[in-house]
């Protein structure tokens, strides 16, 4: 699993993952990605388009963001995720908790909104 931090504008953070969110992948990314959107102290838009699949445990790193953020008052804002991850997404109802756009300009504007 390989991660690319950026910014997305107006301040935000964008952290663009690329492979599989799956154990392995999580182990390897997860406290990187903490330590980037606690560094920041900015609300951070998750980059899927490049993450080919989602398990469980990549799920559970996702809702253990968004309520680390929204503890510190910020908001998590997913965007890009291909048929395959948003159809586990949507499977597990995490679009009912964070916000799941289809593009980085439509994670700009719901994080600036």
């Amino acid at each position: 699993m390989e991660m690319t931090v950026g910014e997305l504008g107006d301040g935000a953070l964008c952290v663009a993952l690329q492979g599989r969110l799956d154990t392995v992948g999580v182990d390897g990314v997860e406290s990187r990605f903490r330590a980037a959107a606690d560094a920041s102290k900015h609300n951070v838009a998750l980059d899927l388009e490049a993450v080919t699949f989602l398990s469980s445990m990549g799920v559970r790193m996702i809702i253990a963001a968004a309520r680390a953020l929204k503890a510190q008052g910020r908001k998590l804002v997913l965007f890009g995720a291909q048929p395959l991850v948003l159809s586990t997404l949507q499977m597990v109802a995490l679009d009912q908790i964070i916000p799941i756009v289809a593009d980085r300009a439509q994670a700009q504007a719901r994080l600036a909104g």
